[in-house]
């Protein structure tokens, strides 16, 4: 492969990045300092009725969603109407100045709907998973294989799980740009899908997806992993 098809592969790739490092990182750490807040201490009686995973995780996707969404907005800009802005910047500037500081949200809540399930979903199933491998090997450290593996099962858990709710989003998003049905709900879409094209309608692209979510729920576990052994023991050896 020649050094100008390499480049193409990677195409738009710097516009995901300024999105997808600072949401990741909000979530990360969002799910961390909920996660230890909400978890008993070794004897204690859990805090809450419902695990704490699953609520930090909810607590994640939310906070990064609404931290980042004005840069997922712009990244779909830039994609879609190619040619009217010259950057990131020059977006963010037309769009407050001719729009409003508003429109920089616009469509939050149906991302909201789609990522508080799939988050919740994902970081819940991620340490049960890590529990249960505990649990089975008697280990107390897991390395970064292991996470990979244990990452990317979670990944492709929560993708399956919440994926007709994804489905459903699009259909909502689709339906009212191309001026075809507009449904009134989450689940009036989805009743709509399984009147019209049945159970497999509700699962249409994803393979796809997962091949795209899988992968990276994992490799985003294992570098997690792998920067708080780094970061929070050789802090703790200091100490």
């Amino acid at each position: 492969m020649c050094a100008h098809h390499f480049v193409w592969l990677f195409r738009g790739n710097f516009v995901d990045v300024i999105w997808v490092a600072p949401s990741k990182a909000i979530e990360l750490f969002a799910y961390d300092t909920v996660n230890k807040n909400l978890s008993p201490k070794p004897g204690e009686q859990p805090k809450l009725p419902i695990p704490a995973s699953l609520i930090a995780g909810a607590c994640a996707g939310v906070s990064s969603t609404i931290c980042t969404y004005p840069l997922e907005l712009l990244k779909t800009r830039l994609t879609i109407q190619r040619g009217v802005y010259d950057g990131l910047v020059d977006a963010f500037l037309k769009i407050v100045r001719e729009e409003g500081a508003g429109e920089l949200y616009r469509g939050l809540t149906p991302s909201l709907i789609g990522v508080i399930p799939y988050s919740a979903t994902n970081y819940f199933a991620y340490d049960t998973l890590r529990k249960a491998y505990r649990k089975i090997f008697k280990k107390e450290k897991i390395g970064n294989i292991e996470t990979l593996l244990i990452g990317s099962a979670a990944g492709a858990i929560s993708s399956s799980a919440t994926f007709p709710l994804e489905v459903a989003r699009k259909h909502m998003q689709v339906g009212a740009l191309s001026g075809r049905q507009v449904y009134k709900n989450v689940i009036h879409a989805l009743a709509s899908i399984l009147e019209q094209e049945g159970i497999q309608g509700l699962y249409k692209g994803l393979g796809p997806s997962c091949m795209k979510l899988v992968p990276a729920a994992g490799i985003s576990f294992m570098c997690y992993e792998a920067c708080k052994r780094i970061l929070v023991e050789d802090d703790d050896d200091e100490e």
